[in-house]
């Protein structure tokens, strides 16, 4: 597929759909409707591997969909997705892939109980600074979690996470994570909570050795400030690993948001914790990320990123960084055109890890 194809078939999309006057879904029964879903899209890649020595390639992206929303203006509502990708390499015909995922979400909330449950399946072939060249694997995962009132000043929440990860690469462990928070709130203004908490994880893996977690925490949630709303959880950290030695550290989770203009909000994340790479290495990460999102009319927007990780590797620490910078224009109801440019680098002492990263995308988002 050709680029200039991909470009007619964004703005064939674009032009279809601006004249389209029905309802962008199908009613089917009270408060649900089906949406059907579509990406068209390229993206110039100079390092696809991830590699210290690059390869490069410009790479073509269809993913047809369907989405389906349930429970509209009841306590209960839900979301089903699926969606099949299609990736077709310009040079490395071989590396052409098709990546099935599905997602199964929904809540309930009567204003004194809460609960959520979600499901999903995942086939991957993606690039991260953890998983390069292209590993393909299948993740899994399930959730649960509930908060119910104790009091109108009081209230008790909890869960549990398991994600499954199945490789596709010899060198990489299959990977099975459970994680089990529980919190006690207590409502320190009508918009502000405090909390006390315990997370325990469990982390098995086929390469390496596996680890369990217990993390005790305090934190917050809600208006810190007129202007700043989000959570954050900060406390001790013990990790137990299986024949080695335990560490401890402190561990930090939060994410915030600034309200700089009616229109612009910048966007904070942090965190500190332990983890264990697909290649069995144990890992010590820090990470902390700004985004800044414009809202410039209606039909306009904009963005910019800048996150760094430092990855302990217990003999080395290497240093990631990834920055974004990109747009979008609302055509109508059913269409959204996306254009980004990302940057990746990673530095480390060992040169065969080290590498940077630089991609060009251009995407038509169709939801009708």
């Amino acid at each position: 597929m050709k680029l200039h194809n991909v470009l007619r078939t964004l703005s064939l999309i674009t032009l279809s759909s601006a004249a389209a006057s029905a309802a962008p879904f199908l009613a089917i029964g009270d408060g649900a409707e089906l949406f059907a879903t579509g990406t068209v899209g390229v993206r110039a890649d100079d390092n696809i591997f991830l590699a210290s020595a690059k390869t490069s390639d410009t790479i073509f992206e269809i993913t047809p969909g369907l989405d389906m929303t349930f429970g509209k203006d009841s306590q209960l509502k839900g979301d089903l997705s699926l969606m099949d990708q299609f990736n077709s390499y310009a040079s490395h015909s071989s590396l052409n892939t098709n990546l099935f995922s599905g997602d199964f979400r929904s809540n309930y909330d009567d204003g004194k109980l809460k609960m959520g449950f979600s499901t999903g399946f995942h086939e991957l072939n993606q690039n991260t600074v953890d998983n390069r060249g292209l590993t393909r694997r299948d993740v899994s995962n399930i959730a649960g979690n509930g908060e119910t009132e104790i009091s109108q000043i009081t209230s008790i929440g909890g869960g549990v996470t398991f994600t499954h990860t199945r490789y596709k690469r010899a060198g990489y462990g299959n990977l099975d994570d459970t994680t089990v928070p529980l919190n006690f709130y207590y409502k320190m203004t009508p918009k502000l909570d405090v909390s006390g908490g315990y997370q325990y994880r469990d982390f098995q893996t086929t390469v390496g050795k596996n680890s369990t977690d217990n993390f005790f925490n305090v934190g917050a949630r809600g208006e810190l400030s007129p202007l700043l709303t989000g959570q954050f959880r900060v406390g001790y950290l013990n990790r137990k690993i299986s024949s080695g030695s335990d560490f401890n550290m402190l561990g930090l989770d939060g994410s915030l948001s600034y309200e700089l203009t009616p229109k612009t909000a910048l966007q904070l994340t942090i965190s500190n914790g332990p983890d264990t790479s697909p290649q069995g290495q144990q890992q010590k990460n820090f990470a902390i990320g700004g985004s800044v999102n414009f809202a410039i009319d209606d039909q306009w927007s904009a963005n910019a990123g800048l996150n760094y990780r430092a990855i302990d590797y217990g003999t080395r620490t290497d240093d990631y960084t990834e920055g974004t910078i990109g747009g979008a224009y609302v055509v109508n109801a059913y269409v959204k055109i996306v254009g980004a440019f990302v940057t990746r680098h990673n530095s480390s002492v060992l040169s065969g890890s080290q590498f940077t990263n630089n991609v060009f995308s251009l995407s038509g988002n169709l939801r009708y």
